[in-house]
């Protein structure tokens, strides 16, 4: 496919701003309700005047939707309902024309019950070497009726779900870490990896700048399928299904396979560790190029243990060279507009707070300071779509409307991630807010806040100090001082409370740049050293807010 490529960048993604676009909920082209690709080309523009460096499209391919498309039928090919492979093609173009390079979502651990390689399994006897692409396997008791081992699924309830043959009488059981709608492949096949190294170049033929990996570290399993207790705790490397030495061979052959392509094509790792020696294995020069840092997105807004967070993330980083990457949101998580305006500003996957007090003008206030600290550090940055609008999450979804499959599975006790996907509102005052176009039949897939009107990209688009306009400012910065990006950090002395660090000049006698944050519970002065650049509050005489952040020029 003929493609203008951006402009050759060695290493872009060392320091890149990259936005998630969680597609069905970005931008209605056809008017069904449903984001797509026409509604995405169409805001391209919008994403260019943004300054971001990348677009990181939540998985857009083929799927019965089970679990919003991380249950692909088709690695490649695109879902209908966002548009066709020339419409993807057609976008990658676009984009790269705006100098905006393009990740995909890549969901290697599991596929959709509906891919054909699972179908023909399903028909096939026990034994069959279509079922070794899966990890089927007979029930335990005496008619094989329990599961063969006691592992549970993420999204609640068993890791199994039994067959039936074909008269209609109980068969073998097949594995899913997460919904049964998405079988686990067997990593050990070796068709199973020739396939995900094929799919890797169908889609850099296309021009796709990068690959993010979902649930990168729980491909391999423990062939004997051992029982094991939550409670246990493993050798390095020893867990029977996460982190698992043998994928670390899986993804140097994925490396071998970006490097064979111009243009620096990346490897970007999801990987939920706690031990940090094991996180950086991932990100040795033969493996993935960076890698999601949940520490910092889960980190309380508190000084020191912000502190502690930046500090151990660019040592364990250092030690392979790896940039580090800063990321407050995504379609997973819930918005920090409401995290920070709670009593415990933390999050963490079994602690979603939903329902807890908040004070939303307090979590704005905290969230645009979050949002210069994080653009500040030295990395790569993401952006959650309407994180740039400072939307709150929405809360209050009617439950006949969830469609998480945290929902369900977890017998409507957890209401999972919906709140965090709503449709963006993009103008007017009232839904769909410019999501679909002007008649459209369908409502958006998700219900929209009335009271979101004044959040809108419209309505922030000529207010100087909206939140739209600090995250436009801030990245323009960012382009533009040579300290910003990827670099070192130095920490400067600060008040109890504050976070203080430079970002030194990229050549001597050029200029730097000093960020502030105050946590703090009083207003602190700003140093008199450099010149201000920007803020996301007023400040006042010469002092910082509380709950506020700023970058100043410094020589």
């Amino acid at each position: 496919m003929p493609d203008a490529r951006p402009t050759p960048q060695p290493h872009w993604w060392r320091g890149a701003v990259i936005y998630e676009v969680y597609l069905r909920s970005f931008a209605d082209g056809n008017g069904d309700g449903i984001g797509d690709l026409a509604g995405l080309r169409a805001r391209l523009p919008y994403l260019a005047e943004l300054g971001i460096d990348a677009i990181w499209f939540s998985p857009w391919f083929p799927s019965p939707m089970a679990d919003a498309g991380y249950d692909v039928a088709d690695y490649r090919d695109i879902a209908p309902v966002f548009g066709t492979l020339a419409e993807a093609e057609a976008v990658i173009e676009a984009a790269h024309a705006e100098q905006i390079r393009i990740i995909i979502d890549l969901v290697p651990n599991h596929c959709s019950s509906e891919h054909p390689w699972f179908v023909e399994a399903l028909a096939a006897q026990p034994g069959a070497a279509a079922r070794d692409l899966f990890w089927f396997r007979p029930g335990r008791g005496p008619d094989g009726d329990l599961p063969p081992n006691d592992w549970e699924s993420i999204f609640g309830g068993p890791a199994w779900t039994r067959t039936s043959t074909v008269d209609g009488t109980p068969g073998e059981w097949y594995l899913h870490l997460f919904d049964p709608k998405q079988p686990d492949f067997n990593w050990s096949n070796p068709k199973v990896r020739e396939e995900f190294e094929d799919i890797l170049r169908f889609w850099f033929d296309r021009g796709v700048d990068g690959v993010r990996i979902d649930s990168a570290a729980l491909l391999v399993k423990d062939p004997a399928l051992a029982d094991f207790d939550v409670t246990t705790e493993f050798a390095p490397g020893a867990h029977p299904y996460t982190d698992r030495d043998g994928v670390h061979d899986i993804y140097r052959g994925w490396r071998a396979v970006a490097d064979a392509y111009p243009g620096d094509r990346a490897l970007i790792g999801e990987i939920w560790l706690p031990d940090p020696e094991r996180f950086t294995l991932y990100l040795r020069p033969d493996e993935m190029h960076s890698a999601f840092n949940f520490p910092f997105l889960e980190s309380a807004w508190d000084a020191a243990a912000l502190r502690a967070v930046i500090d151990s993330t660019i040592e364990v980083h250092a030690r392979v060279g790896a940039p580090a990457t800063w990321v407050l949101a995504n379609h997973d998580v819930t918005r920090p507009v409401t995290r920070y305006g709670r009593a415990d500003t933390s999050w963490s996957l079994t602690y979603r707070q939903h329902g807890a007090p908040v004070d939303l003008a307090l979590g704005l206030r905290r969230a645009r300071a979050a949002a210069l600290l994080a653009a500040a550090l030295p990395g790569g940055v993401y952006v959650y779509q309407g994180e740039e609008l400072g939307l709150p999450e929405v809360e209050d979804i009617p439950d006949d409307q969830l469609q998480d499959p945290f929902w369900i599975r977890s017998g409507r006790t957890n209401r999972g991630r919906d709140g965090c996907r709503v449709p963006l509102p993009w103008s007017g005052q009232a839904p769909p807010f410019g999501f679909s176009p002007d008649g459209a039949a369908e409502r958006p897939w998700l219900p929209q806040p009335a009271a979101w009107a004044d959040r809108t990209a419209a309505a922030q688009q000529d207010e100087p100090d909206s939140v739209l306009n600090l995250y436009r400012a801030a990245l323009a910065i960012r382009h533009a001082e040579p300290a910003l990006g990827d670099g070192p950090l130095r920490w400067l002395p600060s008040a109890d409370g504050v976070l203080a660090f430079s970002r030194p000049a990229a050549e001597p006698g050029g200029p730097g740049v000093t960020c502030v944050v105050n946590l703090s519970d009083v207003d602190v002065p700003v140093p008199a050293n450099g010149g201000v650049l920007l803020s996301s509050a007023p400040l006042d005489g010469g002092t910082l807010p509380v709950d506020a952040a700023c970058w100043l020029r410094t020589t």
